[in-house]
């Protein structure tokens, strides 16, 4: 499947009793809030967690704990996750004093204030977005939530995958090397992504042309069908 970051500037504090030592790294905060139109036109849904909550919670499981997105780096255990009105929201444990430095890190930056950012990393289920034209966004309604990041937003850079949705959405084409960027974060080989740039890509480029700039519905629709193929052929 195909994975996405999405950051959100929170607020995350530490627990009351985090000065036990027993209680020490643990912390609380939202991965993410509903219906709030982010800078790329996306709006995670009310419920869009709910199925892979229930799944993690089948298996006996809970999204991973990483430091800045980064699967060879985690820092902790998530100990609770829930929706809420609000949102996503978590109550973690950093693990401190264990030989992860790492959560060493965090968990001094997070206590001084210095980092509050925290980022989920997923990917959508088969019909987990839906343009909404009265709205102009793109609503995000069914979640596969992999992990859920402590980021310094500040320095968090949108994967390709959001570049491209981003730039698509604006009605604008992104570069030949741009666009190989994408297909090979979303699983194409170098030679199978040369392949749809030197023909779907291009025809994509005169028609654009033609019409001045690029249909929202239609861009949308360019990224579902090539994400959707990838799958289907790589189950990736």
């Amino acid at each position: 499947m195909n994975k996405s970051n999405r950051v959100v500037k929170l607020d995350i504090k530490l627990s009351k009793a985090d000065n036990d030592d027993e209680h020490k790294g643990d912390f609380e905060g939202y991965g993410n809030v509903f219906d709030v139109v982010d800078s790329y036109r996306d709006v995670v849904m009310p419920g869009a967690f709910t199925q892979t909550l229930e799944e993690h919670a089948e298996r006996g499981t809970m999204p991973k704990l990483l430091w800045q997105h980064d699967a060879a780096e985690p820092i902790g255990i998530w100990n609770e996750m829930k929706e809420d009105d609000h949102g996503l929201f978590g109550k973690g444990q950093l693990l401190v004093d264990q030989g992860v430095p790492n959560a060493d890190k965090a968990y001094a930056l997070v206590k001084a204030g210095a980092l509050d950012g925290l980022s989920i990393g997923f990917s959508l289920y088969p019909g987990g977005q839906h343009w909404n034209d009265e709205a102009n966004v793109l609503e995000l309604t069914n979640i596969n939530l992999w992990e859920t990041s402590i980021v310094t937003f500040a320095a968090n850079e949108p994967s390709k995958i959001t570049e491209i949705r981003c730039k698509m959405a604006a009605g604008e084409l992104p570069t030949v090397r741009e666009f190989e960027g994408y297909l090979r974060e979303v699983g194409f080989s170098q030679a199978e992504a040369k392949a749809i740039i030197s023909t779907g890509f291009k025809s994509i480029q005169r028609e654009a042309g033609e019409h001045d700039e690029l249909d929202l519905r239609e861009a949308t629709s360019i990224m579902e069908t090539i994400e959707q193929h990838n799958l289907l052929l790589t189950g990736k």
